[in-house]
């Protein structure tokens, strides 16, 4: 699950409930200690309470002879922000209000489901890492943060930054529109020994097919009509340095060719000129498209695509890599709002860890935009992110799956039937009646994971906290082909 094992303590004096909770998340590869004696409680309160030594906590409402309310309390006021998952077996809604009050982050009701509480203890971690991450001094080093994260992906990715920016062979670059591509090629360039040349950067799907060549290549004065000046091409631009060639597959075919030469013979012939200027340029490119697919649909030239593609990078996508979104929220938040840095509330970063980002860090950059346009005072809250966004969040903050939405306040209007109820089939029993809402309501949710998933079993049955085995058969249940949702 994570780069490196994050520590959860758990607060019980239950050992059999303790045990049970520390196997289910040491499943998850966190690392679990318990604290459960009153001596052991004491210590938490008097000498430990304002140190970060975990990344989330779980505490019983009730322990012996504390409160583990009082213990919530008295962690907040020595300063310890950690985030914290109440636990209990009172089912009322009072209780679960002055806990989230309080400050705890989640609330779950015995007996615990285990999805539910990692799916908790997941989404603590992050909290607890987006405001460590906004408690540290800004480093001015937001660029290359956008590429790094604590997943296996990307610590991978990490450790092969230094040692393919060393070499001079051709780089390719695979990710989804949105990933962080360039930011990667900047990164390489800027790690390399050609950090003092240029860095010179190119769409190629944004340039007309007729503009190409002499944009790449240069051209000469006169050489086609508007060519009053000379000039002299990337390729010349980046002369030392390192050129980018940002969605190479949809370079047209023809200027592939030439794109070959070039690489093959180190120099590049402007339009309309018949001499040729030697260039010493590395070449990184980057596509959003799968290019061996390209190449056997006769698309993308094959020994250009070897050419290029000497080291392959890939950079996953946002919905593969959640564990990387507290770090990304925490940069972007430094790199826009500076030493003004708001709090994220709660129910802000849970729907934006549940969100799938089908646009990736550039979509997550947009949302924190207008979140802080939209922000009222020093937080960020549910209603200052985009409707998209901000209804993805995973269960209520009082604890679904273990705990009850907190009573409407007095004086509030009574519910009124709504539109659907005209469709209620009143023939059958409610039992049936039951059984056919869930059925649809489960139909509609999988095709909806689906959709935001881009088809990806892994990436929706994650969503749902389901295996990806079971969530197999509810996609067999429902015949949903999930082939039907790929891009």
């Amino acid at each position: 699950m994570l780069g490196t094992p994050l520590r959860v303590l758990v607060v019980d004096d239950d050992h059999v409930v303790a045990r049970t909770l520390q196997r289910v998340l040491s499943t998850r590869g966190y690392e679990v200690e318990h604290v459960g004696t009153p001596a052991e409680i004491q210590d938490l309160i008097d000498r430990r309470a304002a140190l970060g030594h975990w990344d989330a906590i779980v505490l019983d409402v009730n322990i012996g002879e504390y409160s583990g309310l009082h213990v919530l309390a008295a962690l907040r006021e020595a300063g310890n922000r950690t985030a914290i998952v109440m636990l209990t077996g009172d089912d009322t809604a009072a209780t679960a209000t002055t806990a989230l009050r309080g400050g705890a982050f989640h609330y779950l009701v015995k007996p615990i489901n285990p999805p539910m509480l990692i799916e908790a203890v997941d989404l603590a971690v992050r909290h607890t890492a987006v405001h460590r991450e906004l408690a540290r001094p800004s480093s001015g080093a937001a660029a290359p943060e956008l590429v790094a994260g604590r997943s296996p992906a990307m610590a991978e990715l990490r450790q092969m930054v230094p040692r393919v920016a060393a070499t001079t062979v051709s780089v390719l670059i695979s990710g989804e529109s949105g990933t962080g591509k360039e930011v990667l090629a900047r990164t390489l360039h800027q790690a390399s020994p050609r950090a003092k040349k240029p860095f010179v950067a190119l769409n190629c799907g944004a340039i007309p097919e007729g503009l190409i060549d002499s944009e790449l290549f240069g051209h000469t004065r006169g050489a086609f009509t508007g060519a009053t000046h000379a000039r002299p091409g990337m390729f010349v631009e980046a002369d030392g340095g390192t050129l980018f060639l940002d969605e190479i597959g949809d370079m047209p075919l023809p200027v592939q060719a030439r794109l070959l030469r070039a690489l093959q013979e180190r120099e590049v012939r402007p339009v309309g000129s018949d001499s040729v200027r030697a260039v010493d340029v590395r070449v990184i490119a980057a596509t959003n498209v799968d290019l061996t697919r390209a190449v056997e649909a006769g698309r993308f030239r094959a020994d250009l695509y070897f050419r290029l593609n000497v080291v392959g990078l890939r950079i996953p996508p946002l919905r593969e890599r959640p564990e990387d979104i507290p770090g990304l929220i925490a940069t972007l938040l430094q790199r826009h709002a500076g030493a003004q840095r708001p709090v994220l509330a709660d129910d802000a970063l849970e729907a934006m860890v549940a969100y799938p980002w089908p646009g990736n860090i550039r979509e997550l950059e947009n949302a924190i935009l207008h979140a802080l346009a939209l922000a009222k005072g020093a937080a960020i809250d549910l209603q200052s992110l985009p409707s998209s966004v901000a209804g993805k969040r995973k269960f209520a903050r009082a604890g679904t799956g273990g705990g009850p939405e907190p009573e409407p306040a007095p004086g509030n209007a009574e519910a009124t039937p709504s539109e659907a109820d005209d469709e209620l089939d009143l023939e059958v029993s409610l039992a049936e009646a039951k059984k056919r809402a869930a059925a649809e309501f489960e139909r509609a949710y999988l095709l909806r994971l689906l959709e935001d998933a881009r088809g990806s079993v892994s990436a929706a049955a994650r969503v749902a906290a389901i295996d990806r085995t079971n969530f197999r058969r509810l996609l067999q249940r429902h015949n949903i082909d999930p082939a039907k949702f790929k891009v």
